[in-house]
C-alpha cells in the first residue's frame, strides 16, 4: 500500500474504502495531542499523519501530507485557530477542518463556519462524536455540536442585508424570488438531506443511488446555486426553509 506517497489533488477527494481517513492534529498542548492520538489509534478507518504545535507547522504539514481532516484547536497561546482555518481553507480547500475547542460560544460557532470549518465540536463531547465527527466531513458532510445547531438556525433566519449580500447565490440563471427553481426535484432532495448533515453514503442509501451519482448531484446543485462549500449549502438551505427553525 502506497500510503507514503502524496496523491495528485485531482485524487484527494477520491479515497477508496479501504483508505484510512488522514488525520492531521493541531493544539499547542503535547498532553492533549497524544490523547488525541491514542483515540484514533482505536478506530481502524482513521490514521494520524501529523502534529502541529502552531500555525506554522499546521500550514507547512498540510501543504506537505494533505490531510483528509485537520483537527483545530480553535484557541492557543501563539495562534488563532479561526485565523489558521481561513488559511488553510482558502490554500487548501480539499482539506476539511474540524474545529475542537472547549468554547460553547455562539459567537466561536459561527465565525468558525464563516472561516471554512465543517464541523465543531466542544471537548467535553463523547469520543465517540470526535470520531462521528471526523467521518462525516471527510464524506463531504457538516458536523454541527448537537447543543449549538439552533445557533445556526437562529443567525441565518434573522434578517440583514448584508448577509442577504454575502450569502445568497450568485449564480446568473437564479431567480431573486424562487431560486429554488433552477433544481432538479432530485437535486432539491440531495440539498436537504446535505444540509441535515447526512454524508454522502447515507444520502446515497437514502435515495437508493449511487455515491457517485450523490457525488454528481450535489456538484449541480453547487454550481446552479453558485455556492462554493458545504457550509454555504447549509446556509442556504436554512435561508430558504428546507431545514425548519427549531421553536
Amino acid at each position: 500500500m502506497n500510503s507514503d506517497q502524496t496523491p495528485p489533488q485531482s485524487s484527494l477527494s477520491m479515497s477508496s474504502p479501504d483508505t484510512p481517513i488522514r488525520v492531521l492534529l493541531v493544539d499547542d498542548h503535547d498532553i492533549l495531542r497524544h490523547g488525541l492520538k491514542l483515540l484514533f489509534k482505536t478506530q481502524p478507518d482513521m490514521e494520524v499523519i501529523g502534529e502541529a504545535r502552531n500555525d506554522k507547522e499546521a500550514l507547512t504539514l498540510t501543504g506537505q501530507l494533505h490531510p483528509d481532516v485537520i483537527v483545530l484547536d480553535i484557541s492557543m497561546a501563539e495562534m488563532d485557530g479561526l485565523e489558521v482555518c481561513q488559511r488553510i481553507r482558502a490554500s487548501y480547500p480539499e482539506t476539511q477542518v474540524l474545529m475542537l475547542t472547549m468554547h460553547e460560544s455562539e459567537e466561536y460557532f459561527l465565525r468558525s463556519l464563516q472561516m471554512g470549518a465543517s464541523g465543531y465540536l466542544v471537548k467535553k463531547a463523547a469520543p465517540s462524536d470526535l470520531s462521528n465527527a471526523v467521518r462525516a466531513i471527510k464524506n463531504g458532510g457538516v458536523y454541527l455540536y448537537p447543543g449549538l445547531a439552533k445557533a445556526l438556525v437562529k443567525a441565518y433566519l434573522a434578517p440583514s442585508p448584508q448577509r442577504e449580500r454575502t450569502t445568497s447565490p450568485s449564480h446568473t440563471t437564479l431567480s431573486s424570488n424562487r431560486p429554488l427553481d433552477v433544481l432538479t426535484p432530485r437535486e432539491l432532495e440531495v440539498l436537504k438531506l446535505v444540509a441535515e448533515g447526512r454524508t454522502n453514503q447515507e444520502i446515497a442509501n437514502h435515495l437508493v443511488l449511487s455515491i457517485k451519482t450523490v457525488q454528481a448531484h450535489r456538484a449541480n446543485v453547487m454550481v446552479k446555486l453558485g455556492l462554493h462549500d458545504v457550509t454555504h449549502l447549509v446556509r442556504f438551505a436554512i435561508h430558504y426553509g428546507l431545514i425548519p427553525p427549531e421553536p
